[in-house]
């Protein structure tokens, strides 16, 4: 133990883990704490973080039309003491800000909770079977999309599906399979489906607001025994270079690093997942059921360092009749993507990647659609593990005013 605690402090001169450079020239791998003489046996720790600086015009005349935010604090862990054994600990915290920090960091607005906690086995060199809090998701790449290194300023929110309806921040408890078949990789998991949904605490028994009204509260309503579990999956085929599946998080753009181009669909079901209220107040349950086509490029272009990312996806999303939660989570289907590409600059730290992003959905709720455009530039200064990003966003909802937004990031993972 005391040699380890050792190891942990003098950690800045252990040897570095190069796969994951994450486009910086200089940062050399970052922390692998070698626990034998191969390597073999080892712990990887990782953390970064995101503030931001926010404004929108659009507010009340006693609201700041500027405000500052952490987006992300979060610090990961994983560890092997042979290649058949993995254990993997994230936690951390997302958007504190002035409204919702505690004065003593505890009580009910404390926001420091594990994101993911898993064990995972071996099943020869290309398969896996794991277990625990998990981000082995279905759907889409977005779905699955790491937070290291985005392209955009977020990611799309109406990709992540599933947050506080079923799982704990986009993680589901559960059991997993992943691996790969030459250049077709799997990720298929069977998830337990929480209680506590960010549509629970409705009062049914006021019929003149819920008769009528589908709520994604199925397991808390109607037991385990009909809506307790729910699965997922994602599938995609890799013509041009292999990305990796040792971790579930998806990368966002590799800076002309690689040469992918991958074209996948996922999909995500949970029986009796939603509920629709009848006149007598009983309940009628409804299947929730979403799935997605997607394709991803990331590739350089010529010699002079410039390189293209870009993305699409089709989402079709049947949370119920006409649900509708918060304008994000809504049946009907959805067009994505976005684009950017990265400037020739021969300078090997600096580096500059203008972006857009577009969002097009149908909404069976409104019987309308919403539009959301993104247009952005990220300032490289090692790669991923250094960066601004600015970021104007316009959103327009039916027939509401539109809603613009600018957003500065700074960012730095280690």
């Amino acid at each position: 133990m005391k040699k380890l605690i050792l190891l942990l402090f003098l950690s800045g001169f252990l040897l570095p883990d190069l796969s994951f450079s994450q486009g910086s020239p200089d940062y050399n791998g970052g922390i692998k704490i070698k626990l034998d003489e191969e390597g073999s046996k080892y712990i990887r720790v990782i953390s970064w973080g995101q503030f931001w600086a926010q404004y929108r015009d659009e507010v009340p005349d006693d609201v700041s039309k500027t405000n500052f935010s952490i987006r992300r604090a979060r610090m990961l862990t994983y560890s092997q003491i042979n290649k058949d054994f993995l254990i993997l600990t994230h936690f951390g915290l997302n958007s504190l800000n002035g409204d919702n920090q505690s004065p003593i960091g505890t009580g009910d607005r404390s926001q420091l909770f594990f994101h993911d906690f898993w064990l995972q086995y071996s099943l020869g060199k290309d398969h896996a079977v794991g277990a625990g809090l998990h981000y082995w998701n279905g759907i889409s790449r977005l779905n699955n999309q790491s937070t290291l290194n985005m392209m955009t300023l977020d990611n799309n929110r109406q990709s992540w599906a599933t947050i506080g309806l079923s799982d704990q921040f986009a993680r589901h408890i559960g059991v997993y399979l992943k691996g790969t078949f030459g250049k077709f990789q799997y990720r298929v998991a069977i998830n337990e489906t929480g209680t506590n949904t960010l549509d629970s605490g409705i009062d049914l028994a006021d019929p003149d607001l819920n008769t009528g009204v589908t709520r994604y509260a199925g397991r808390e309503l109607f037991g385990s025994k009909d809506a307790g579990k729910n699965f997922a999956g994602y599938f995609d085929y890799h013509f041009l270079d292999q990305e990796s599946n040792f971790l579930p998080y998806k990368v966002g753009s590799y800076l002309g690093g690689k040469k992918v181009f991958n074209v996948g669909a996922g999909f995500f079901y949970h029986p009796d997942g939603s509920v629709i209220i009848n006149d007598d107040l009983s309940l009628d349950g409804q299947d929730v059921a979403i799935f997605a086509v997607d394709a991803f490029y990331d590739a350089p272009l010529g010699e002079n360092g410039s390189a293209i990312t870009a993305y699409a996806t089709y989402q079709n999303n049947d949370y119920g009749d006409d649900f509708t939660l918060g304008q994000t989570y809504e049946t009907g289907s959805m067009l994505y993507g976005h684009v950017g590409y990265l400037i020739p600059n021969t300078d090997k730290k600096i580096k500059f990647q203008p972006y857009t992003s577009f969002n097009y959905r149908s909404i069976d709720a409104i019987d309308d659609n919403a539009t959301t455009f993104g247009v952005g530039a990220n300032a490289y200064f090692s790669g991923h593990h250094s960066k601004l990003t600015l970021e104007y966003q316009n959103i327009k909802y039916g027939d509401n005013d539109a809603q613009s937004v600018v957003t500065l990031q700074a960012m730095i993972y280690l």
